[in-house]
């Protein structure tokens, strides 16, 4: 092995490379600015505790290290959102609080979404409002740094967590059986499903069903409607997307809803959004509801934050 070489996953930007990155990632900031977000640059380590309490998916791809001065574990950080979850509840506000942040981050092993295991996440976050206009403006937010990207013919697909995790409420499921449904949907495989509701008896096993399967325009939210009436949780979740559906602009955009979308952190709890592109195979943007995130840290109160990221070192080379 060459002195030089880097390891697997990860690379660099350098020359004309670097220049183009720096440039869009002026941009961004000045645009993020101009909506009231304001940049944080957390640290690039944390104890483990601090980077851990939200996402099992999370502490697989953190790197952990013994720190020699304290003899406590560290890690590096993998995502930034629970970074800004704790410098949020440090902060005690209770006001509307807005984020924003372009930082390098390490993952123990690259997934679907990022495209390298040393990406620069990029992304803002809404802290403080429940109102489905909170996730309106940052869906949009999202959308408008897409295309200050030069990123065209993009799809945004929209979906809720809190059906999911409504149907999980009424069934009698060991953790075990939970995290494995959940991967289930993560992956979309409807032939594990049915395997799964084969050797499980759930009452809303129907539901589970037809929820893999509810994915199109946005009328496919009138059929949810009549799947989840008896569900009080879920038939207001699918509310909250007819809401955000009316007051999206979304002019240039294509809008398809999926309602079986479950992101890979656990942490999210409501609202789920991704924008594809037809030029590329997986989701350029994503993000999500996140309520509560703060109460691993300390928080009394259930604070309501919503937010997005996308991988700007891979988007910054797309053009």
């Amino acid at each position: 092995m060459s002195a030089w070489q880097l390891p697997e996953g990860i690379d660099e930007l350098t020359g004309a490379e670097a220049l183009a990155f720096e440039f869009v990632r002026r941009q961004l900031l000045d645009l993020y600015a101009d909506k009231g977000f304001g940049l944080v640059i957390p640290p690039m380590v944390e104890y483990v505790k601090s980077l851990l309490l939200t996402s099992d998916s999370v502490d697989e791809k953190t790197f952990k290290f013994l720190d020699s001065a304290s003899g406590k574990m560290l890690g590096v950080h993998a995502d930034i959102t629970p970074q800004i979850a704790r410098i949020d509840a440090k902060s005690g506000s209770e006001n509307i609080a807005k984020y924003c942040y372009i930082n390098a981050i390490l993952q123990t092993k690259a997934d679907d979404f990022y495209a390298s295991r040393s990406p620069i996440q990029a992304g803002a976050e809404l802290y403080g409002s429940d109102d489905v206009s909170a996730d309106v403006e940052v869906i949009e937010l999202m959308l408008e740094s897409l295309k200050l990207l030069s990123i065209d013919s993009v799809v945004l697909s929209l979906g809720n967590v809190a059906i999911f995790n409504a149907m999980i409420a009424l069934e009698s499921l060991s953790v075990e059986q939970v995290l494995q449904l959940r991967q289930i949907f993560v992956r979309r495989s409807a032939p594990d499903l049915n395997v799964f509701l084969s050797n499980n008896t759930l009452a809303n096993a129907d539901k589970f069903s037809q929820l893999m399967k509810l994915e199109g325009n946005a009328s496919i939210l009138d059929e949810a409607l009549t799947v989840f009436n008896d569900l009080p949780e879920a038939k207001t979740a699918i509310e909250d997307l007819i809401r955000i559906n009316e007051q999206l602009n979304t002019s240039g955009v294509s809008v398809i809803v999926d309602l079986a979308e479950i992101k890979a952190y656990e942490y999210h709890t409501g609202v789920v959004f991704s924008a594809y592109s037809e030029k590329y195979s997986k989701a350029l943007a994503q993000g999500g509801r996140y309520n509560g995130l703060g109460a691993s840290f300390g928080e009394s109160k259930t604070r309501a934050a919503t937010g997005f990221s996308f991988d700007l070192k891979f988007l910054s080379q797309t053009k």
